[in-house]
C-alpha cells in the first residue's frame, strides 16, 4: 500500500528535494505548486502527510492549513510547515505537527518525516 505525502511549495529545486527525501522515508510523493491547485486536490484525496510552504500562490499556506485542520476528513494529517520566515514559523507552532525553517537538508526532512510513516 502506497502511503502518499503531498508536497505544496513553489520552488521547483525545493520540492524535487523534499520529494526525494519523503521518498527515502517511504512515501509516495505528489507536488503541487499553487495554493488554489492543492485546495481542490486536497477535495478527492487524504495524504498521510502535508509539507507546507507557506508563501505560495493564490491560496496562501497558513489558509491551507486552517482548512486542513476545519476538514474532519483531513484533520488527522501530519502536517510539516516549511517556511524561510522564522517568525512565521515560530507562529505556527501551535497548528503544525513540525515546523521547519529553511533551508531543509535532505537528511534532515527524511529523518524526521519518517518518524510519521504510518507503518514504521
Amino acid at each position: 500500500m502506497n502511503i502518499l505525502a503531498l508536497i505544496i511549495e513553489d520552488d521547483q529545486d525545493l520540492s524535487e528535494i523534499f520529494s526525494q527525501a519523503l521518498n527515502a522515508a517511504g512515501f509516495e510523493t505528489e507536488i503541487i505548486g499553487d495554493g488554489q491547485v492543492a485546495a481542490e486536490r486536497l477535495q478527492q484525496i487524504v495524504p498521510a502527510i502535508v509539507i507546507l510552504d507557506m508563501h505560495i500562490p493564490h491560496v496562501s499556506g497558513n489558509i491551507l492549513l486552517k482548512q486542513i485542520r476545519a476538514d474532519e476528513r483531513l484533520n488527522k494529517i501530519r502536517v510539516v510547515v516549511a517556511t524561510a520566515d522564522a517568525q512565521m514559523g515560530e507562529n505556527m507552532r501551535g497548528q503544525a505537527d513540525l515546523v521547519l525553517i529553511k533551508p531543509i537538508s535532505f537528511t534532515q526532512l527524511r529523518d524526521l518525516t519518517s518518524r510519521f510513516h504510518p507503518q514504521r
